[in-house]
């Protein structure tokens, strides 16, 4: 998720700046943004079947996630919008979206809403008529006075199926953002019975730092329709914000906390903890079909990527869709080396054994 502020040199507080979106795109196409910590995944292998009684073109992909059918359980996580650059690789990933028949989060839209002028930049609805699309606001924005209606804009603005409401405060933190968290437990509630009444699920997600088993079933008691844990092992939102930073100091917070966070299994577990049927997403440090299979074993619903869309879509159309199907090829061939027929054998069944670097 693309952030909207950036720090003001002058004052060490933030404003909107569409610059800094240019900017976080530049940044997070290379690799400097990467947390040096694994999500998780080298501690599984999978249990090898050799003799898998399927037949590979026949392993099902499809599967449904808040109602809504797709073909394969892969997701581009939310990442940008504001500026030219970002609604060009917006509209590619769209496209690309429909065509495999995935799901796709935008970036925050706050810009968006504060200047409407920027928010063409977000609208991807033409490109994807019939794909599941989340819109994406920030939860703190509910502590400076945000409701149900300015949530209601973002989905409208979009043609939305669904909203995420973003949880980062380490990142806003450390870019000297919004940092009054105080109260919003309440705020998010009644967000998620207002949309509620509205047919418009609410999904509460982090952005790359990781989910505790305290803070989902919180969550949970909530009434969210669902959870995108977002752990670490990914991209770092902490490094992305040193790079970006305009003071030393800011820099030098992004690079204490660079490594911050819970990794994405431990993420899908703690939230599996809390609840064993909240739909959940998992997204942070997924680099494969493989690590998207591991992540549905784990008990994930879908899995998400950011960074390798963003780098994929940055070459161009051929680009991205060669990386979706080599992934979802991937991920068909792990379903087939398990004896998995569909997703849900391969949520179900017991196909992960202690890994390498576990043992």
């Amino acid at each position: 998720m693309l952030p909207e502020t950036t720090t003001d040199p002058a004052t060490d507080t933030t404003k909107r700046d569409p610059a800094s979106k240019s900017a976080h795109i530049a940044h997070c196409l290379t690799p400097a943004v990467e947390y040096a910590k694994r999500a998780g995944f080298e501690r599984y292998d999978f249990v090898h079947q050799a003799l898998p009684e399927l037949d590979l073109d026949k392993v099902d992909l499809g599967t449904r996630f808040l109602g809504k059918a797709m073909r394969a359980p892969l997701m581009v996580a939310s990442m940008t919008g504001g500026t030219e650059r970002a609604r060009i690789l917006n509209q590619r990933l769209g496209a690309a979206v429909e065509k495999h028949g995935l799901a796709m989060g935008v970036g925050s839209q706050r810009v968006g809403l504060e200047d409407p002028e920027r928010a063409h930049t977000f609208q991807v609805r033409d490109r994807m008529p019939t794909a599941l699309l989340f819109a994406n606001i920030g939860a703190v924005q509910l502590a400076k006075g945000w409701t149900h209606k300015e949530a209601r804009a973002a989905v409208k603005m979009i043609g939305a199926d669904a909203l995420f409401l973003h949880l980062n405060p380490i990142q806003e933190a450390a870019q000297g953002g919004d940092v009054a968290w105080a109260g919003l437990r309440d705020r998010i509630r009644a967000v998620v019975q207002e949309l509620a009444a509205d047919g418009i699920p609410v999904v509460a997600r982090e952005v790359g730092f990781g989910m505790a088993t305290e803070t989902a079933r919180q969550l949970v008691e909530l009434g969210v329709a669902g959870i995108d844990c977002s752990g670490a092992g990914g991209t770092s939102w902490a490094k992305v914000e040193q790079l970006c930073a305009k003071t030393p100091r800011r820099a030098k917070m992004g690079a204490a906390f660079g490594e911050w966070g819970i990794p994405t299994v431990d993420s899908i577990l703690n939230v599996r903890a809390a609840s064993a049927t909240i739909p959940l997403i998992a997204t942070g440090g997924l680099r494969s079909g493989q690590h998207v299979a591991m992540a549905l074993a784990l008990g994930a619903d879908l899995g998400a990527m950011a960074r390798p869309f963003l780098v994929a879509a940055d070459k161009g159309e051929t680009a991205l869709d060669e990386f979706i199907q080599d992934t979802l090829l991937e991920l068909r061939i792990a379903m087939f080396g398990s004896g998995c027929a569909d997703v849900a054998a391969l949520k179900t069944r017991p196909v992960l054994r202690p890994g390498t670097a576990a043992r």
